[in-house]
């Protein structure tokens, strides 16, 4: 059983994303050591680049800063190394845009990133029609058991193309659950359930909805839906802003662990 397999035992998951180098590197590592062991179950580390077309306006800032600090793919993925050395034992996926991977090279790319202790990879730029090579790369890293390339859906997907591409997903769904960029909504999308519904009829791997959602409350009430609830902007923004970054992640963590209610 891989690490994301085992993440979705206990399910509503709690899924942060933040970015490696900021304010700056290593502060971003204890950040992320902090959610790790303070309630994420799962967490997006984002690899910065600086055309981020799905972002919103924090993300971009943060990702902006890393980028200005130096921060690059070798280092990302070192980050991760070190998170594994620290013990940081939950799924870790890398999260980023294509043209900093093809730079690296796709091969080495996807070989570094496994030696690292990478568990899978979210590329919102890189629709599954266009991910072969990608998918190649993938089974020659690992041809028994290839890490995932996570899917993307969002409201806007037709219904054929949901259908082929919920079939084939690997690891977990990511539901974008509002259509535009990252960032905080006040609302939880109406008709959400219903769209969760539409993606559970051709799939069997767990359904992860971000985009919008900000608050313990609101993950409390998509947790009640969905199999995994992903916090972006906000969990940057909180932290970002932190006198005390490392204490805020632990409370921040804690906090929509907590709102989740597991049994």
């Amino acid at each position: 059983m891989s690490r994301i397999d085992d993440a979705f035992r206990n399910k509503p998951i709690f899924m942060p994303y933040y970015p490696v180098g900021y304010p700056n590197l290593a502060t971003s590592i204890d950040v992320l050591e902090a959610l790790a062991k303070n309630g994420a179950d799962l967490i997006e580390v984002g690899l910065s680049f600086s055309d981020p077309l799905a972002d919103g306006p924090v993300i971009q800032k943060a990702t902006q800063i890393a980028l200005e600090k130096g921060v690059i793919t070798k280092q990302v993925i070192a980050a991760i190394a070190e998170l594994r050395k620290r013990g940081v034992s939950i799924p870790l996926v890398l999260m980023g845009y294509y043209n900093p991977i093809l730079a690296y090279g796709l091969e080495k790319f996807v070989r570094d990133a496994q030696a690292a202790g990478t568990d899978g990879f979210i590329i919102p730029d890189l629709p599954p029609e266009e991910a072969a090579e990608f998918a190649e790369m993938l089974v020659k890293a690992q041809p028994a058991a290839p890490l995932p390339q996570i899917t993307m859906l969002a409201p806007t997907t037709p219904p054929e193309r949901m259908e082929k591409i919920a079939r084939y997903a690997k690891g977990f769904i990511y539901l974008v659950s509002v259509t535009g960029i990252t960032g905080e909504r006040k609302d939880i999308t109406a008709g959400l359930a219903g769209l969760i519904e539409r993606v559970r009829k051709h799939t069997d791997v767990p359904v992860c909805v971000g985009f919008g959602i900000g608050t313990p409350e609101q993950a409390s009430v998509v947790g009640a839906i969905a199999d995994g609830v992903i916090v972006g902007s906000a969990c940057v923004r909180t932290i970002g802003q932190s006198k005390n970054p490392i204490e805020t992640a632990r409370q921040f963590a804690g906090s929509f662990q907590d709102a989740l209610n597991r049994e």
